[in-house]
């Protein structure tokens, strides 16, 4: 997982939680906890990150820990237990099979869209045209979106466009 923490307007630290808590710890105390906030750069979810120096101690959980596989229960009808036990490997195999398959075509438009709304409500739903930006980058539109989000912070604009249209980012780098 990797997490963009914005102070204010500004990114802070972008990379996995272990590399961005040491820049958020060193900060001096914030007159409003909502001026630091962490995101999960696929979801654009809003994540909370341990700052303590000795943080809570991960559990052990069920499955094989060595490989990092986690046991959890899947509800299937019979025929799709069925058909599951005649594939190679078995259902466990089977079904890991099946996510990674899907994992390699990477996220969908829609995903990617979502995950720029999730963020940008949370960061920018107070701003100028932000209804008008959100339905343009739901129609897919880049233009319409830089159009109505021009005005916006710079770190705040282009991280909602890197998260909705992330394939735009990677040639940006290059």
């Amino acid at each position: 997982m990797t997490v963009t923490v914005f102070l204010r307007n500004e990114v802070l630290a972008q990379g996995t939680p272990e590399q961005v808590v040491p820049a958020m710890r060193s900060l001096q105390p914030l007159a409003r906890s909502s001026d630091l906030l962490a995101f999960d750069d696929e979801t654009g979810r809003q994540v909370d990150l341990d700052l303590r120096e000795d943080g809570p101690q991960v559990p052990r959980r069920r499955g094989r820990p060595a490989l990092g596989v986690e046991a959890k229960e899947v509800t299937l009808l019979p025929r799709h237990w069925q058909w599951l036990t005649r594939q190679r490997g078995g259902a466990s195999a089977t079904l890991r099979r099946l996510v990674e398959d899907e994992l390699r075509k990477g996220r969908t438009a829609r995903e990617c869209q979502d995950a720029a709304y999730r963020f940008l409500s949370v960061i920018a739903g107070d701003l100028p045209k932000f209804e008008d930006a959100m339905r343009e980058l739901y129609k897919d539109n880049r233009v319409g979106y830089d159009r109505f989000a021009h005005d916006w912070p710079p770190a705040i604009r282009e991280h909602g466009r890197a998260l909705a249209w992330p394939a735009d980012s990677q040639r940006a780098d290059r």
